[in-house]
């Protein structure tokens, strides 16, 4: 790796250390229905968020849920205040693949189809939504 590409790494090392994240690994849920339910709540305020991830009818969104929980409570913890109405949004979320369970399900005339039970890894990172103007 080159000097200039390893500085560049370095300085979004260092950014992400500043941010609050939460993560949740290995959940028993295909990627691709987490990821509708990520695609709801990007961008948005938290306490907005938790109250679209509440009243969801999609299961995917009790896992979002608790995990932003824990990242609100996290921010908590790290600021030592409480968080207040407004103050807080989802900077990103991602959504990886996880190790996927293979298995068979038997067939006729001795065969077996292959089922894919998919899990996934989700990530969050929190953040003030007026980091600049409070600083200044």
């Amino acid at each position: 790796m080159g000097k200039r590409k390893r500085e560049t790494a370095n300085k979004i090392k260092e950014a992400r250390r500043e941010l609050t994240f939460a993560k949740l690994k290995n959940v028993p849920s295909s990627p691709r229905k987490m990821r509708l339910v990520a695609d709801m709540v990007r961008g948005v305020e938290v306490f907005k968020a938790l109250g679209l991830l509440h009243f969801s009818n999609k299961q995917a969104a009790v896992d979002v849920e608790k995990l932003l929980k824990s990242a609100i409570s996290n921010w908590e913890q790290k600021n030592g205040k409480k968080a207040e109405n407004g103050e807080l949004y989802i900077k990103t979320i991602t959504v990886d693949c996880a190790p996927m369970l293979k298995r068979l399900r038997p067939d006729s005339k001795g065969r077996g189809y292959r089922i894919r039970k998919r899990s996934n890894h989700i990530t969050l990172y929190v953040d003030t939504i007026n980091k600049d103007t409070k600083d200044a």
